[in-house]
């Protein structure tokens, strides 16, 4: 068997859980994308809403802990098709809800077979790709959720014109029911499973001299390192102010800037789809930075992009605060939306890598798992805590906290961006 082989089964594999995580995305934002149509039938206010969302998120933030933690001792295979299973059915129970407990519990439950998603793609990837091709890679299964996001508002939005909202969200859980089957059969979790050699992601030799994070270390060594706690801090605060946005951009535009609700979910799309193309663009970038200088024990190549997406998130959201009127020009809105998501969604994968690749080869799971579970503890916070803001002053006041946050953390960042990056022990002589 060749490289034909390889590339087939590559293909098979990397299509099948792009398709599956759009599906586990989609079924994650059903009810946000439907909340007008939601809130027309059954009476919810924003700490409601709030609370619905926050719960989920909470979830998440346990399950993709504990399965990225336990990721090496899983199936991948069976761990990201039981996820769409439970997450599809979940979706269909809650189409048939109609009080505020009810739909709290669901979208909590939901959540946990949220946190099944991801982990296993990226031990997938890992088994599968080349080291030097991770970043893009990476970059490019995230863009899944750009897809998800930018199609989703458009297509909930005319589907509601025709069919309730429990009807759209019945479906969608059915659908993501049925390609749970469809990966079962088609995702593998490395070569071997077909008999073609394995790819090692982190060799030994060679790249060690450069320090990159191959020797292995205690967990009191990796779990003391500053720089994994930096980044976690840092990926809190940017995927707190993107999930801020992408929840509740909708409501602002239409309940304090004046625009309607299908203008609303353009500009959710754009969002995503600049997200689409800052996500290929950290991974592709970054992997040629890499490439140039290496991984060295302080700094990292991938951190000039980081801070410079980052800084692009607090003016985007800056512009988007103060210069929207019902008057403004709709191409400015989307312009503003597509900044947003391209500035937004590149950390979102650059954080991920980042921490994948700095930590010692016998903690790569558990250090992805730390910083998601910190990113969904921003989540959380953008949930009930920012709608509470939003209730008791506004939504301005709401999205400028989360401006002012975006902006001092950049700064911070910046400031700490020649610190130690390598996590765990580091031979003498190298430090």
């Amino acid at each position: 068997m060749g490289a034909t082989d390889y590339g087939y089964y590559r293909a098979v594999i990397f299509i099948s859980m792009f398709l599956g995580y759009l599906l586990y995305y989609f079924n994650r934002k059903t009810f946000s994308f439907l909340m007008p149509s939601v809130m027309e039938e059954i009476e919810l206010d924003k700490e409601d809403l709030g609370l619905i969302t926050s719960s989920q998120t909470l979830a998440y933030a346990i399950s993709k802990f504990i399965s990225g933690v336990l990721s090496d001792q899983i199936s991948a295979r069976w761990l990201f098709s039981s996820g769409l299973l439970i997450v599809g059915a979940i979706n269909v129970l809650f189409s048939q809800s109609s009080t505020l407990t009810a739909f709290t519990l669901l979208w909590f439950l939901n959540g946990l077979g949220q946190g099944f998603g991801w982990p296993p793609c990226g031990k997938v990837l890992r088994k599968w790709f080349e080291p030097s091709q991770f970043g893009t890679w990476w970059a490019v299964l995230c863009c899944s959720m750009n897809l998800a996001g930018s199609l989703g508002p458009i297509i909930t939005t005319l589907l509601a014109l025709f069919y309730s909202w429990r009807s759209i969200i019945c479906i969608s859980g059915v659908i993501c029911m049925a390609f749970a089957f469809i990966c079962l059969l088609l995702v593998k979790n490395e070569p071997k499973d077909v008999g073609l050699a394995s790819i090692q992601p982190g060799t030994k030799k060679g790249k060690g001299r450069k320090g990159t994070p191959n020797d292995e270390s205690t967990l009191k060594e990796f779990l003391f390192s500053p720089y994994l706690w930096v980044l976690s801090f840092g990926y809190l605060v940017v995927f707190g102010v993107k999930i801020a946005c992408t929840d509740w951009g909708q409501l602002f535009l239409m309940q304090e800037k004046g625009q309607s609700a299908m203008m609303g979910s353009s500009y959710m799309s754009a969002l995503e789809v600049g997200g689409f193309a800052g996500s290929i663009a950290a991974g592709f970038i970054s992997d040629r930075a890499v490439a140039r200088q290496g991984l060295g024990t302080h700094g990292n190549p991938r951190h000039t992009l980081l801070l410079t997406m980052m800084a692009g998130m607090a003016v985007s959201m800056y512009l988007f605060r103060v210069t929207i009127t019902p008057d403004v020009s709709e191409l400015w809105i989307l312009t503003l939306g597509a900044a947003f998501g391209f500035s937004s969604y590149g950390p979102i994968a650059l954080f991920g890598v980042i921490a994948s690749e700095s930590a010692p080869s016998n903690f790569c799971g558990t250090s992805h798992a730390i910083v998601a579970l910190m990113a969904n503890v921003g989540a959380f916070l953008a949930g009930l805590p920012f709608s509470t803001i939003a209730k008791r002053y506004s939504w301005d006041t709401a999205f400028w906290v989360a401006e002012v946050t975006c902006a001092l953390t950049t700064v911070w960042f910046f400031m700490l961006r020649n610190m130690r990056t390598k996590m765990g022990r580091v031979d003498e002589k190298k430090d």
